[in-house]
């Protein structure tokens, strides 16, 4: 049997304000490229499918095109459980229709897969509680799956200990997952190929800047010798660093995320793993690594804004998202920021770092004297070192006027604000 394991797609998140579905559909359609030609048999989906509990259309739209292109009418497998950003209940609601092609969605630890559900080559043979086996006909044999979405507290129903030393809190919650996995692991056979899949935090694992963590402290933390000793293969979800869990008892990886999703991921590689696997023998593991999206850089130029510039017009990373560090004697203009973003328009952020001379906040005698409107530059320039643009400047004059014309509407007096919107 020839399993895919994926996860993290993170479907509708942005990357500072930017919308980037249309480089989420482009993973999409990689992934369904790679599923034909390594002719998989099963994909394993890892948890957090979407950002958030409330997706917008367009995500839960890429979703389910998704799902139709990796199940292939029921040619293939699909098993997709629940992570920490996903609402149970809606990424589970196509169930009366996904199940009856041999797509598999998962919400809750205890979720439970109907049985004789599939069509076409698939077939659900038997399942429970936390898990389940399924049978592709070209195989030959079945898998055993365990599956455990993220299991919080409250989907756990377990309470945390009220003792409120962390090492005690940690141990009683990775004591509960690995009763949980070594109860399910009762299911695995000689006969079949043994795989498990869950949203957990596995200690050990590398962590970035994007992902929200799981824990409260470190209570949430899984050890990674609760893993099931019999698997084939542990597919894990959460973590956004493609990666090996050294110290498990079975082969244990986090796929990653396929897209970059915080400039802490700019030196990461994007990867999904294949897993070939048969009863009675180790499986072999191998990644195949992602081209899609746009990559995240950085740029620290140390020789100042002509540096800059002079990257934004030789062409440097002309096709990538762009955090930008500039060292700089003074604050940078509007027109110099406009200069930068039109030789590359993939610039996001501009943080300049005064080197020698440091802005101060205007004290209470200037401040008095001023409107608010200059206040508010002034504000913006020491807090950013940069100029705050037309634009942005033109949003804060609407907000104030709509406050200032609410309050005249509320009390009938005019406000004290010196500033007049045009």
């Amino acid at each position: 049997m020839r399993i895919l394991h994926t996860s993290d797609w993170h479907l509708g998140r942005r990357l500072e304000n930017i919308n980037r579905i249309d480089e989420q559909r482009e993973f999409i359609e990689q992934l369904c490229d790679i599923v034909i030609e390594e002719q998989i048999d099963l994909v394993l989906v890892a948890g957090d499918i979407f950002d958030s509990y409330n997706p917008p259309a367009a995500a839960e739209e890429l979703f389910y095109h998704a799902l139709d292109r990796l199940n292939a009418g029921g040619e293939r497998a699909v098993v997709v459980i629940a992570g920490n950003h996903d609402n149970p209940e809606r990424l589970c609601a196509s169930n009366p229709l996904a199940a009856k092609r041999g797509i598999i969605l998962l919400g809750y630890p205890d979720s439970c897969a109907a049985a004789d559900s599939g069509g076409g080559k698939i077939k659900v043979t038997d399942s429970g509680p936390g898990w389940l086996e399924v049978g592709v006909s070209r195989c030959g044999h079945s898998a055993v799956v365990l599956t455990l979405p993220y299991p919080s507290e409250a989907r756990l129903e377990r309470l945390l200990s009220k003792d409120a030393d962390e090492a005690k809190l940690q141990r009683a919650y990775s004591e509960r997952v690995g009763s949980i996995m070594a109860g399910l692991a009762g299911k695995y056979r000689k006969d079949t190929v043994n795989l498990a899949v869950s949203h957990i935090f596995v200690s050990g694992g590398r962590e970035s800047e994007s992902e929200r963590t799981l824990q409260v402290g470190g209570a949430l933390t899984v050890q990674p010798e609760v893993l099931p000793a019999r698997a084939h293969f542990a597919a894990l979800g959460h973590l956004h660093r493609s990666q090996r869990i050294k110290d498990a008892p079975c082969p244990a990886c986090y796929s990653g995320s396929p897209l970059a999703y915080s400039f802490s991921e700019s030196d990461y590689a994007k990867a999904v793993y294949i897993i070939d696997a048969v009863p009675g023998k180790p499986a072999d593991i191998r990644e195949i690594y992602l081209s899609c999206g746009k990559p995240l850089r950085r740029w620290v130029a140390a020789e100042g804004i002509d540096q800059a510039l002079k990257w934004g017009s030789e062409g440097k990373d002309k096709y990538a998202w762009i955090d930008l560090e500039i060292y700089t004697d003074r604050p940078i203009t509007v027109e110099e920021q406009k200069a930068l973003r039109g030789l590359n328009p993939g610039i996001l952020n501009i943080r300049p770092v005064i080197k020698r001379q440091h802005l101060t906040a205007a004290g209470y005698e200037t401040r008095e004297t001023k409107k608010i409107d200059q206040l508010f530059k002034d504000f913006y320039l020491y807090k950013t070192k940069t100029e705050i643009s037309e634009e942005l400047m033109g949003v804060f004059l609407d907000v104030l006027n709509e406050d200032d014309h609410s309050e005249m509407q509320d009390t009938g007096e005019v406000t004290g604000y010196e500033t007049q919107v045009p």
